[in-house]
């Protein structure tokens, strides 16, 4: 059985593969949670408390995405000077 934190990362992952978005969808989640059988894996974990984690994944992934880009473009203004 995976980590609850697998489940989390993959399900940050594969939404911004599927939808290019960084926002969560309410449906989609829940479709998540349920296909994935983390109901029956995690019985204490709530729906609302793994969408605010992955909620949380993605928009960390995103932030990571944001300043690697601010550092790549720096390094090009850099060597273009």
């Amino acid at each position: 059985m995976h980590k609850l934190s697998d489940h989390i990362k993959l399900a940050a992952d594969t939404y911004f593969e599927e939808t290019g978005s960084s926002e969560l969808n309410a449906h989609w989640i829940a479709e998540f949670f349920q296909d994935c059988g983390l109901q029956d894996n995690y019985p204490s974990q709530s729906l609302i408390n793994f969408a605010n984690l992955v909620q949380k994944e993605l928009t960390r992934n995103e932030e990571q995405a944001a300043k690697k880009t601010r550092l790549y473009l720096d390094k090009i203004i850099d060597s273009i000077k």
